[in-house]
């Protein structure tokens, strides 16, 4: 592929010299796009969606640890804040449940603005949450104000959805599950890496300097904007998914995706927010103070991150019903090992079922996300643009619904450590939801007519 530059007009030409068709860019819009051409894609298309996964990824784990922000902020709320654990648990609830809303205009406005041009705005919008957090968290506060200010991270949550939804347009179908999951695990170390943030204020300025968490992220918000402007394109075809949203909510297969999406990332993200608060209050006699419970909620979400671009290509290898079916599985393992140690007040097994669930469950994103586009070219094997028009909805759909799995999860906490002191009600909610899903996958989508192709 080879770029030239029209004087006159002061436009990039991008020419794919091993594929018929031209490719322009004008004010950063590429007319004409075909990953699904071999030649097209290996004469200069994969260098170019390369690179907007690259920036795309940047500006998606910022938002990943803005979302995921109070999951941590809660860990510097003591005694002069006035807010008990189920006050804690609210304060993580807010933000899922608004990332979980936002997830769906965040979705349209893929096709709206384009690709760039949103990333450009969804990326700047997260300096309002984390300015706000850095200016306003002191003891003294009250309970609504920080409720306000967790409601306002929830805007980091939308992100993922336009990421994803965006991402999906530029990779070919054989290599969707691999660029979704790094899309995807790229983000999600976001969750992480707020942890790692929170774990350096505590350890080198202590619990009484929460807004310097949210300060540290300032300038990397203006660095992902700005590496969106210099370095992202808009896809001219995506302005022409019409109607996306409304055609797929008419898809049974939106929505028996959407449960098998909250049972993958919904309790991803679910224990992101909530596993220190719950090590907090579950092992209270272990853990005296925030940072010895810091030390350890970073390795879950870091793993869970890490491999969930190979839960990706371990669809794109043996099929994404496979690997989600046999991942739900060994969820619902995961999660009886958490009861046990739940029960038994064993730190180091409650530590391995946990971790497990985080590994698990960044697996199952990985597959999930492969099966969508698949189930849709499947359908529709002539029509290239209406199986990446609908798959492109139904990722947003199935989005928005695995983020609102996160509410859930940190509801289900509240409502057992309120009723029963302990978290034993919610684990039992964990296996039985994971048992439903390995019924619906298999009932599904293993099949005769979709096992191995999907």
């Amino acid at each position: 592929m080879s770029t030239a530059t029209d004087p006159a007009a002061g436009v990039e030409t991008i020419t794919a010299t091993t594929a018929p068709a031209r490719t322009g860019l004008r004010g950063r819009w590429i007319d004409d796009w075909r990953p699904e051409d071999a030649a097209f894609w290996a004469g200069g298309g994969a260098a170019i969606a390369r690179r907007n996964l690259v920036f795309s990824i940047f500006s998606e784990h910022i938002g990943f640890s803005v979302w995921t922000l109070w999951s941590v902020l809660v860990l510097f709320l003591g005694p002069a804040y006035g807010v008990d654990p189920a006050g804690k648990f609210v304060l993580t609830a807010v933000p899922a449940l608004v990332g979980s809303v936002l997830r769906i205009p965040y979705t349209f406005a893929v096709a709206r603005f384009g690709g760039r041009n949103w990333t450009i705005v969804s990326a700047s919008l997260l300096l309002i949450p984390a300015g706000a957090a850095a200016l306003l968290i002191e003891p003294g506060v009250s309970y609504t104000t920080l409720v306000i200010l967790a409601a306002l991270a929830g805007v980091g949550g939308g992100n993922f959805a336009s990421s994803m939804a965006n991402i999906n347009a530029y990779y070919p179908d054989r290599l969707k599950g691999w660029a979704l999951g790094v899309n995807a695990g790229g983000g999600n170390l976001g969750v992480a890496a707020v942890q790692l943030v929170g774990l350096l204020v505590l350890a080198v300025s202590g619990a009484g300097h929460p807004r310097l968490v949210a300060g540290i992220y300032l300038p990397l918000i203006v660095l992902a904007a700005l590496g969106s402007a210099l370095y992202m394109d808009n896809l001219s075809q995506a302005r022409n998914e019409k109607r996306g949203m409304r055609d797929a909510a008419r898809e049974p297969h939106t929505w028996i995706m959407s449960l098998l999406y909250i049972g993958t990332f919904g309790s991803f993200i679910g224990f992101g927010f909530a596993f220190g608060q719950v090590l907090q209050v579950q092992f209270a006699d272990v853990f005296s103070t925030p940072v010895e419970a810091a030390w350890l909620t970073f390795l879950g979400p870091l793993l869970g991150s890490l491999i969930r671009p190979v839960g990706g290509a371990l669809a794109d290898r043996l099929g994404g019903a496979r690997v989600t079916f046999w991942t739900f599985i060994a969820m619902a393992a995961g999660a009886t090992i958490v009861l046990v140690a739940s029960q038994r007040h064993s730190l180091g097994l409650y530590l391995v079922g946990f971790i497990a669930l985080f590994v698990l469950s960044g697996l199952g994103n990985g597959s999930t996300y492969k099966m969508i586009p698949r189930i849709f070219r499947l359908k529709h094997p002539d029509d290239h643009h209406e199986a990446r028009r609908l798959s492109g909805a139904v990722i947003g759909i199935a989005g928005a619904i695995g983020a609102f799995g996160g509410v859930l999860v940190n509801l289900a906490f509240r409502q057992s450590f309120l009723a029963t002191k302990t978290a034993d009600a919610a684990y039992l909610t964990f296996i039985a939801f994971y048992a439903l899903c390995v019924v619906v996958t298999w009932a599904v989508y293993r099949r005769r007519d979709f096992d191995r192709a999907v």
